[in-house]
């Protein structure tokens, strides 16, 4: 199952990539900060399916930071989005050691961990081509 949520990751990350580029969802600055501020959010969902209030205050507070380094990437430069995105991923590898959520799919930090990554990548690919500011205006 990890080979096949790897790889439904990275497959949704480049579809949503594309999806933006060609409706022009990513010309404005907002869209992937946005999108890192669902993706992080997700946790939180998770704790309020399956755990208490610690757990759903410890997503939270993930959120919270995650969050903060969105609006910090969008007003000031997006390549903190893109390290932002690929923070997520790596505390999708460990997630399970730090913050025990048993309403989180066993599939899911795989999936989450593929998808944050790639989504950083499409972002950096983005930004990086001429023309591009990445820095605020």
């Amino acid at each position: 199952m990890d080979a096949r949520a790897c790889l439904i990751g990275i497959t949704l990350a480049v579809a949503v990539a594309a999806f933006a580029a060609l409706a022009g969802f990513d010309r404005d600055r907002s869209f992937y900060p946005t999108l890192l501020i669902v993706i992080a959010s997700c946790y939180v969902l998770f704790a309020a399916i399956g755990a208490g209030a610690p757990i759903i205050g410890w997503e939270t507070a993930g959120l919270f930071l995650f969050g903060v380094a969105a609006i910090i990437g969008f007003r000031r430069n997006l390549w903190i989005v893109v390290g932002a995105l690929c923070c997520h991923g790596m505390l999708d590898a460990i997630h399970d050691r730090l913050i025990m959520n048993p309403g989180t799919p066993g599939w899911w930090p795989v999936f989450c961990l593929a998808f944050d990554v790639t989504a950083a990548a499409c972002l950096a690919w983005r930004i990086s081509r001429p023309g591009h500011a990445a820095r605020s205006i």
